[in-house]
């Protein structure tokens, strides 16, 4: 039996045990983000971040705070300090019989592996860390992982999505896949295409990587299992920081596409989108990343309408459907408004929806897992973590599969529309997100079962 067979046939078997196992944890009590528990979040402020030190609970956030992807840094940092504000200003949590604040250390990888490596060692053997949080580039996030793995620590893989990370060659069990994965991503938009029936012909341009790879196989795939009539007119990958794109976009346009399917992240995403706008290529693109609001005004309504982003933390139209809701998103909006500096008062920080939700609720569900298990001891993590279930603030519950740790969620296809259409989605005054962009619209749920995620028949795990 050749290996894709055994990954669809192992896909089955843990789609059965998977939903056997949810209603089971529903029923023993689902742990849910409670708006109404929240501390004062009055003085938070990422530019002058009140950090704890002494015996804390202490999160390495690994990411690249220098060189062409720092925003990235400054997104994580945040959305994980918020959730640590939070926990510490409601007066910290119990851990090991003693009350401990959350305290959140930067830990800069430069985007690259061997940096990556030393600072992860030294966050654990200097820092005395208690989890690796990471982070941009899924090369970066394997060597994480080998390292979490050597010094038996937590790591939580929030923003990585390469699916090999948890295959049986690289899994540990320390690690925790609390984002989603390529394969599903890809998988998600080929349903959504295949359910809407109307373009036919598509183009794949992704990063040439690990991840980059990883994405386009999964649009492929679900291309084959649920829109077997599309056709692929072209398939590309570029290096990483690419600032030209011309000669992909001109094989793009001779191509006849319908639709570009890109994995691309910052910067490469907001380059991509731009350069393809100047050169009159007005194609939707199928994407994760292409969301951020500052790049989108610069390309303007027209050339941002029809996006289509498959969202992690999109929910069923509209966004608000309780107080404990809008009274969430008000208590970070009112402090962007009011108090944030640069960078932190463009528009990319206004809403603390979108990816900076999802990390942010990532960060949440890995603080409840600790207080849950009453300790920092990575072996009592692991116990609560793996099976766990988590209602998210804005509703969706997302699980972690104990076989392999990663996670099972229903995700989002989000269609961007012009500003007068986006209160179909953003429900309150002003109801739009953007006045000077197209943002989310209409919004197709792609259930999990139909996306499960991919778990490799060779982990002895799953025996």
């Amino acid at each position: 039996m050749n290996r894709s067979k055994k990954f669809c046939i192992a896909i089955v078997i843990i789609t059965c045990l998977s939903f056997i196992a949810l209603p089971q944890a529903m029923a023993a009590g689902l742990t849910s983000f409670d708006v109404n528990k929240m501390g004062d979040m009055s003085d938070f402020d990422p530019n002058n971040p009140i950090i704890p030190t002494g015996d804390t609970i202490k999160i390495a956030l690994m990411a690249s705070f220098s060189g062409p992807a720092a925003v990235v840094g400054q997104i994580y940092f945040i959305s994980v300090q918020w959730a640590a504000h939070d926990i510490n200003k409601r007066g910290g949590i119990m851990v090991d019989g003693k009350m401990k604040m959350v305290e959140v250390i930067k830990a800069n990888t430069e985007s690259k592996t061997a940096i990556a490596k030393k600072v992860a060692e030294r966050m654990i053997l200097q820092e005395k860390v208690d989890v690796l949080w990471g982070t941009n580039g899924s090369h970066i996030m394997k060597v994480i992982n080998q390292v979490a793995k050597k010094y038996k620590k937590i790591a939580q893989c929030a923003a990585s999505l390469s699916d090999d990370l948890y295959d049986a060659k690289n899994f540990t069990r320390y690690s925790f896949m609390s984002s989603f994965q390529t394969n599903q991503i890809g998988r998600a938009a080929a349903y959504y295409y295949g359910k809407r029936q109307k373009e036919k012909k598509f183009y794949i341009l992704c990063q040439d990587y690990l991840f980059g790879h990883a994405m386009a196989n999964g649009f492929k795939q679900g291309l084959k299992e649920y829109y077997p009539d599309a056709e692929l007119v072209g398939e590309d990958y570029h290096k990483l920081f690419l600032t030209d794109f011309a000669p992909f976009l001109t094989k793009i346009k001779a191509s006849g596409a319908e639709v570009i399917y890109t994995g691309d992240w910052i910067p490469d995403a907001a380059n991509l989108l731009k350069q393809a706008r100047q050169m009159g290529i007005m194609l939707p693109f199928a994407n994760t990343f292409l969301d951020e609001p500052n790049m989108l005004h610069e390309v303007g309504i027209e050339g941002t309408k029809g996006l289509l982003n498959i969202s992690q933390y999109g929910v069923e139209n509209p966004l608000f459907k309780t107080p404990e809701q809008i009274k969430y998103y008000k208590t970070w909006n009112n402090l962007w408004k009011t108090k944030w500096q640069a960078p932190y008062n463009t528009r990319l920080y206004e809403h603390g929806t979108g990816n900076i939700g999802s990390y942010t609720q990532q960060t949440y569900w890995l603080l409840s897992v600790i207080e849950r298990a009453g300790s920092t001891d990575p072996e009592k993590i692991i116990k609560t973590w793996e099976g766990d279930s988590y209602r998210m603030v804005n509703g969706k519950v997302i699980t972690m599969r104990a076989q392999d740790h990663k996670a099972i969620q229903n995700l989002h296809a989000v269609e961007f529309v012009p500003p007068e259409e986006q209160r179909q989605s953003f429900n309150i005054e002003p109801y739009y997100f953007y006045k000077g962009t197209s943002s989310v619209g209409p919004v197709f749920t792609i259930p999990a079962d139909k996306i499960m995620p991919l778990l490799d028949p060779d982990l002895k795990r799953t025996k």
